[in-house]
């Protein structure tokens, strides 16, 4: 149990009392009562609102009830003293010693510390990437599966069984435009000259290779074939070429999936009848006509009966077709019967989409609620795309690669740790920017930089402490000053922090804390710059520099947590 955790425990066992007491009535609700560090840390170490939520349910004055609370907090050990603020906020301090006893905490959790069980092992399925399997991976994609595969990580770390998924979109137009761009490739590899690329095809030489391979195993035998003749090889030979090389970018940046799901296999095995059947069953699909298009004439509109889902009920603006007018299923109608699929074999889903696909959120929302009676619970995380800067100037787009630049090659420029910390620094939804000059900055205006410094400054204190021939068998924890004990205050936030961030889906909050922690033990580290009493390795004085080590190794733990869950490596030295 977090420190948090135990104080709002405590909190509870007061109100309980007061409660029995007849000074609170029965039943309140108490969901919105927190425990958390208040605003202003000269106020204290925790604060409760308390008072303030449960005052107005329970026809009393907010300070008054403040009043009643606040002497049994006072009287636990842990409490140095409490006091009430304004209306009737209640800030506490705790002893020195009940820090001292975290950091005894973070020692015996080791890589455990932060680790909750609030997810309660309930299945979470997170489909991210999902990009069309018609090329190599590229910057727009990348921070999508940054973002995707921290927070399963980080859903994981908080107590989730976790289901890491792709959906291939193998069914589509685009599919077919591959397998005839790898056809122009395939006569290519024979001799033939092909000149330009032609327009609607794909230009990248990435393609290449496929027709290479297809020339070197059928050789002329579908050089002047018609097309139906070789489309479905084609177009299923390039979808599995392409889907290794994004399995190998994505390998790149360490991210791996569970599943990969095909559209096309899904559609063969006749899930999406099965699902408007099931939707027809429950009056959820019906056949009408949909309104003309805004801005269309009605000499340009030509009315057609199509099958339409009752999205408007669950919330959306208008009821979809599932079904073009040729009876092929509309990219909705596969989605729906695809989402319909992921609800059963997990409690909870999670979608990772860009920024432009904001417009059919509404629609998939409400295809999820009803296929699953609201049981499943669904949630889409829109992210913004990054742009591309070089000493603020913008990246050109690659040729070779089709005009975009490929995840392999930053990757290989600068780091797999540097791209996704880097797109864990911003929340998904807003904008950013990716600049190769700044990225790789040793500054402190460097998130990346800053927080692996730290932790390379604390792998190095065992080294200036082997060279002053000092070792460290226990530490006196006692010899820890006010400002040390200020650090173990912010690195007990680190629990919290987690379970803040998987309940809000929010990976970048790891990174954003990470920092703050690197910034405050860097400024402890600062201060024997100035004072030589203040450095972590002290030759003349074993017994502070064995306590002061074991606050270092336990700031270094929780970065290596925090990094873990970003998917980003602990250095143990800078260069």
């Amino acid at each position: 149990m977090t420190l948090y955790a135990r104080f709002a425990a405590h909190l509870d066992t007061i109100l309980d009392t007061l409660t029995a007491s007849g000074d609170l009535p029965e039943g309140l609700d108490r969901r919105n009562v927190t425990v958390e560090p208040p605003r202003d840390h000269s106020h204290g170490d925790l604060a409760t609102n308390a008072a303030m939520v449960l005052a107005k349910p329970a026809k009393t004055n907010p300070r008054a009830l403040a009043e009643k609370i606040a002497p049994q907090l006072e009287a636990l050990d842990a409490v140095a003293s409490v006091s009430i603020a304004g209306p009737g906020f209640i800030n506490m301090t705790l002893t020195d010693a009940t820090w001292r006893e975290e950091l005894s905490a973070i020692h015996a959790a080791g890589d455990g510390y932060g680790r909750s069980k609030m997810g309660e092992d309930i299945a979470v399925n997170i489909e991210y990437v999902s990009a069309n399997p018609t090329g190599p991976m590229h910057m727009g994609h990348c921070r999508g599966a940054v973002v995707g595969d921290a927070l399963a990580s980080l859903l994981e770390f908080a107590g989730h069984k976790v289901i890491r998924e792709y959906y291939v979109n193998d069914a589509g137009g685009q599919v077919d435009v591959l397998a005839r761009s790898a056809h122009l490739r395939y006569r290519e590899a024979l001799g033939e000259e092909i000149g330009a690329i032609p327009e609607g095809l794909y230009p990248g030489d990435y393609l290449k290779p496929v027709g290479e391979e297809l020339a070197k195993e059928y050789r002329g035998k579908f050089l002047t074939a018609p097309e139906d003749a070789w489309l479905a090889l084609f177009r299923k030979r390039a979808v599995l070429a392409m889907l290794e090389r994004i399995k190998a970018d994505l390998a790149l940046l360490g991210i791996h999936h569970d599943i990969f799901s095909s559209e096309a296999e899904l559609q063969a095995a006749g899930k999406p009848e099965a699902a408007e059947k099931w939707l027809r069953e429950h009056d959820l699909v019906y056949d009408g006509i949909l309104e003309a298009p805004k801005g269309e004439t009605p000499e340009d509109w030509e009315p057609v009966e199509l099958p339409l889902f009752r999205s408007t009920r669950f919330g959306d603006d208008q009821d979809r077709p599932i079904k073009k007018s040729n009876g092929q299923w509309t990219y909705f109608g596969a989605d729906l019967a695809y989402h319909f699929q992921k609800s059963q074999s997990a409690d909870q889903l999670i979608d990772i989409w860009g920024a432009d696909h904001a417009g059919t959120v509404k629609r998939i929302v409400a295809a999820v609620k009803a296929l699953t009676g609201g049981k499943t619970k669904f949630d889409v995380k829109l992210v913004q795309m990054v742009r591309l800067l070089r000493g603020g100037e913008p990246v050109k787009m690659s040729k070779r690669a089709g005009n975009f630049v490929t995840l392999a090659d930053v990757v290989n420029e600068v780091g797999k740790d540097v791209v996704r910390f880097t797109m864990l620094t911003r929340k998904a939804d807003a904008q950013m920017d990716f600049d190769f000059a700044k990225v790789v900055e040793a500054s402190k205006d460097n998130p990346v930089f800053y927080v692996q410094y730290a932790h390379a400054r604390v792998a190095s204190l065992k080294r200036r402490a082997a060279d002053a021939e000092i070792q460290c068998n226990s530490a006196d924890l006692s010899r820890l000053d006010t400002a040390e004990l200020a650090l173990v205050k912010r690195a007990a936030q680190f629990p919290r922090v987690v379970e803040g961030a998987a309940t809000a889906r929010e990976p970048h909050r790891i990174a954003f804390y990470l920092y703050d922690l690197a910034s405050d033990f860097h400024s402890l580290w600062n201060l024997g710059n100035d004072q030589p009493e203040r450095r972590f390795v002290i030759a003349e004085d074993s017994g502070l520099t064995c306590a002061r080590l074991y606050l270092a190794d336990a700031i270094g733990q929780i970065i290596r947590n925090g990094l873990g869950i970003m998917g980003v490596r602990a250095v143990e030295e800078m260069h």
